[in-house]
């Protein structure tokens, strides 16, 4: 296997990407309308080319050819309303529930029944499978969620906190150990499937249709009436903000490959695209009748639009030819690609100025402490990091790396009171910085453990301990203060809460002449 450097978005990722206005959904162009059987109550893409489109309608599954839009594939192993057909990742498997109680699994190629789960009492309108390939969720209209074994067709979890109808639930893609429901209960719950509980429940003011796991699996999106929530999980389910740019309900999420757009679709005939790091609506599209799902393939060139009047369409985006030559060049594995006459040129052909140049860039060799690291010598990969001004993300991806591996006592062991000096340096620059500090502790506790009772003799390493120890004492008190105040902020807004609760009762009694409630 070879060896993956050490990528300094381990530990952070910033995005940086402009995204085009109204004129990237602009050329999504030449709707094909195709007539179904029922309401088209589900649309998925599958995750591998060429992205074929998998349609829920009536008692059935339908595989369309999303380049001719052709119909492929039928599955026709239901005998009641079949919901929410889902594509595993590797697009080999399928997996979709009916109002028989029922989830089962087909082989992508055979359209054959693999496995089938039973033990939902009502009908099941949520299946996805996890990133694990071997477990499926599902959710239910007899209140609960359950996680299922392929290989042992068994239950492992059931979930049972909601208190009416499960609709909608999504799986993160970076924690497989996280799901998310959504319930008609007016609640998002996540679950983590190690402890087999509920770890974050967040109340919303209407009926959850629709959640969906922004990338990165600190923020979800959740559909309720005619609003889009975005709830941050890492502050226990704090709203970031409300969009509400729908006039009916809505029912369907679905994001961008780069996770920057949010696509809703609702019963007001109309899809609406937001921008997840501004909240602001970019663009709206409108359909003949109420959308119920909302579709868009891997490489954002299909959009696909289920509806209650059993049709479902399907845009086409016109690739830019600058999109095409990053393609070719994202696909080239040689520099010598191009049609026949491009080799009959002669090697000695320059090219005109209007020539499409595709410019292959030569393949990056492994840093100095990547090196080392691929050798096991992780000292030295330490010291190499730390030399040269790399820049801090850098240093704390390869110390996790290190931590990961179980190296980080053999790199700190044996050293001098020069090369500490520098390591120490580093702890007191960056120990108070919020993305770096889990790991950086780890790193404080693993050096005093090995050199608690000999960095006295010597007075630099001292000096630099104390310093290291009043900045830690600083950060901590900031961090005791700004508890307080989120307490404080707490009760003023409780406070507010009960106000605004007793206003409407006081207005009553002073319309009826009684003496007001007192506040």
């Amino acid at each position: 296997m070879d060896y993956k450097p050490v990528g300094a978005g381990k530990n952070v990722r910033d995005v940086r990407r402009a995204l085009p206005e109204a004129g990237h959904w602009k050329r999504f162009q030449s709707p094909v309308l195709v007539k179904e059987y029922g309401m088209v109550t589900w649309l998925e893409f599958s995750p591998v080319k060429p992205h074929d489109l998998l349609v829920t309608a009536s008692m059935r599954l339908q595989v369309y050819n999303s380049r001719t839009s052709q119909l492929k594939k039928t599955v026709t192993r239901f005998t009641s309303q079949a919901r929410s057909g889902s594509y595993r990742s590797d697009g080999k498997l399928m997996v979709a529930g009916d109002d028989s109680n029922l989830v089962q699994v087909f082989d992508g190629s055979s359209r054959s029944i693999l496995r089938t789960f039973k033990g939902h009492t009502d009908p099941v309108r949520v299946t996805r499978f996890l990133p694990n390939k071997v477990n499926v969720l599902s959710g239910s209209d007899d209140k609960t969620v359950r996680v299922w074994d392929i290989p042992s067709q068994a239950a492992v979890s059931q979930f049972d906190g909601h208190t009416d109808y499960v609709r909608s639930g999504c799986v993160f893609g970076g924690n497989p150990n996280l799901v998310a429901s959504g319930s008609y209960d007016h609640t998002v719950r996540i679950w983590d499937l190690r402890a087999n509980e509920c770890v974050t429940r967040i109340e919303v003011d209407d009926p959850v249709e629709a959640v969906l796991a922004l990338p990165g699996g600190g923020v979800v999106a959740a559909a309720a009436g005619p609003n889009v929530h975005l709830l941050d999980l890492l502050m226990g389910g704090r709203r970031l903000t409300t969009m509400g740019n729908h006039e009916k309900t809505v029912t369907s999420l679905c994001l961008d490959s780069a996770g920057g757009r949010l696509v809703a679709g609702s019963l007001d005939h109309h899809i609406k695209v937001y921008n997840v790091q501004t909240f602001k609506m970019t663009y709206s599209m409108g359909y003949p009748a109420p959308v119920l799902s909302v579709a868009l393939s891997a490489d954002d060139t299909r959009l696909a639009v289920g509806m209650a009047s059993g049709v479902f369409s399907l845009r086409r985006r016109a690739v830019t030819a600058k999109e095409q030559a990053g393609a070719a060049a994202a696909a080239a594995k040689s520099p010598f690609v191009g049609s026949r006459a491009y080799y009959q040129r002669g090697a000695s052909h320059r090219g005109g100025d209007d020539d499409l140049r595709i410019e292959q860039r030569r393949k990056r060799g492994l840093a100095d402490y990547d090196k080392f690291l691929r050798k096991f010598e992780h000292s030295r990969a330490l010291d190499a990091v730390l030399s040269n001004n790399r820049t801090g993300m850098t240093v704390v991806s390869l110390l996790q790396e290190l931590l990961h591996r179980d190296g980080l006592v053999s790199a700190l062991a044996g050293r001098d009171e020069l090369s500490l000096d520098t390591i120490v340096r580093f702890l007191i620059k960056f120990v108070d910085h919020p993305r770096y500090t889990d790991v950086l502790v780890k790193v404080a506790d693993t050096l005093l453990d090995i050199y608690g009772d000999l960095m006295h003799q010597s007075g630099r390493l001292a000096d630099l301990l104390v310093r290291l120890r009043a900045k830690v004492r600083m950060e901590l008190r900031v961090q005791q203060d700004l508890t307080m105040l989120l307490g404080s902020m707490d009760m003023l807004l409780a406070a507010c809460r009960i106000s605004h609760a007793r206003a409407p009762a006081a207005a009553a009694a002073a319309d009826d002449g009684a003496p007001a409630v007192p506040a």
